[in-house]
């Protein structure tokens, strides 16, 4: 694991001092963070960081996982969907396997710690089934534009209980939600697997493991198989790129464990590549192995995000900074990532003919690629490094133990 110390290179003296500053009247604290799975995902792979530099900078935290069955997480994926819109058919039922997942959590798991931080829905209703006597905050990472209205009456019942509300966004900010909202960045580790500098040997084994020829330009899209990234889609653009320019597209997701809809989608994505496009101009991967996208991402022409809802974009983010030209769509989080035109493009998520457009004019054009990719990589510096988040989560830490 990582220390403080090992991001001093990248960060600056100033930002590990101050870090170390803030924690300093934390010392002794304890934290835990609850979620629903350990890999798969941008919030197992920032409380996979973010965790231990919060014991290494002097704070004691946590991190355990709540268990469920599979119907629990058929039931919390379609929370997840109603969440961004979605119908659902909220029944007794539903909602009673919904909190049987926390309630038998909380008979055998002890919190002695001074906060609890509880991760997206699937875990929200802990809260009614221990005897609060510390300072609770539910962290939200999902898209809350537009939820559904059945659903979110329903999850307001147990966010009532909370001292703190986390958002992604400021445009995820709920009027009608009476508990403090506060809006903080995620982040990404510089250091990790995925985003560590690579040789250009390890880059080319990883991508002859996987069978990604090097002999065009690489489009690619790096997220789950969900319905809300549209690899589907993805398709559509990449067949009209082809017919302007030679590339391959990968596509390349992992299946989170609490996530039952991603082998469902990734085999309609399949069979509409097989019908639509000839073998090998289309690459789809399921492995779970980060140095595999990072060797993709750095070896990619264009990386795409075409999501019609997206709550932050992490993937977006791992591009920008290994130095890439991203073309995503304009949603969620992505917009504070991209500033169109000058570290990517930010294009409206209908818009197939747009996105072919843009990604044509930057594989005919590598410097304009080079020139986005720079301005990125310094954005992403700047705002969306993993000692950032750590800094805003002692602040809060701070805020929540006066």
């Amino acid at each position: 694991m990582h220390s403080l110390e090992d991001y001093r290179h990248i960060v600056g003296e100033e930002v590990i001092s101050s870090i170390y500053r803030k924690a300093r009247a934390l010392y002794g604290i304890k934290v835990i963070n609850i979620n629903s799975t350990f890999y798969g995902g941008g919030v197992a792979e920032i409380l996979n960081s973010l965790v231990p530099l919060m014991n290494d900078a002097g704070v004691e935290a946590d991190w355990r996982i709540l268990r469920g069955t599979t119907d629990f997480f058929d039931i919390t994926k379609k929370f997840h969907n109603a969440l961004q819109g979605d119908q659902i058919n909220l029944t007794p039922i539903k909602q009673r396997l919904y909190t049987q997942a926390s309630e038998t959590f909380a008979s055998y798991c002890h919190i002695d710690d001074d906060c609890v931080i509880i991760h997206d829905p699937q875990p929200l209703p802990l809260i009614k089934y221990f005897k609060k006597k510390q300072p609770w905050v539910w962290r939200c990472h999902v898209d809350l534009s537009d939820p559904n209205p059945t659903l979110w009456e329903y999850l307001k019942g147990f966010i009532l209980r909370y001292d703190m509300v986390i958002i992604s966004c400021p445009r995820y900010r709920r009027e009608d939600l009476p508990v403090f909202q506060r809006v903080i960045y995620p982040a990404i580790d510089p250091l990790s697997p995925k985003n560590m500098d690579l040789t250009k040997a390890t880059i080319a084994k990883y991508l002859k493991k996987f069978g990604i020829p090097t002999d065009k330009p690489i489009v690619s899209q790096v997220s789950r198989f969900d319905k809300w990234k549209e690899p589907d889609k993805v398709l559509d653009i990449f067949d009209m790129v082809r017919r302007k320019v030679d590339c391959r597209l990968v596509l390349c997701g992992s299946m989170a464990t609490d996530d039952p809809e991603g082998q469902q989608v990734y085999e309609r994505v399949r069979r509409k590549a097989n019908t639509m496009i000839k073998s090998g101009d289309v690459i789809l991967i399921t492995s779970e192995n980060n140095i595999l996208v990072n060797a993709l991402q750095r070896s990619s022409a264009v990386i795409i995000q075409k999501s019609s809802k997206e709550g932050f974009g992490l993937s977006v983010t791992e591009a920008l900074w290994k130095g890439k030209p991203v073309v995503a769509s304009n949603v969620g989080g992505i917009a504070h990532q991209i500033v169109d035109g000058e570290s990517g493009f930010l294009l409206p998520p209908s818009d197939k003919q747009e996105f072919a457009k843009r990604i044509i004019e930057i594989i005919k054009d590598p410097k304009l690629g080079e020139k986005l990719g720079e301005k990125g990589r310094a954005h992403v510096r700047e705002r969306f490094l993993i000692t950032r988040l750590l800094s805003d989560h002692l602040d809060l830490l701070n805020d929540l133990m006066r």
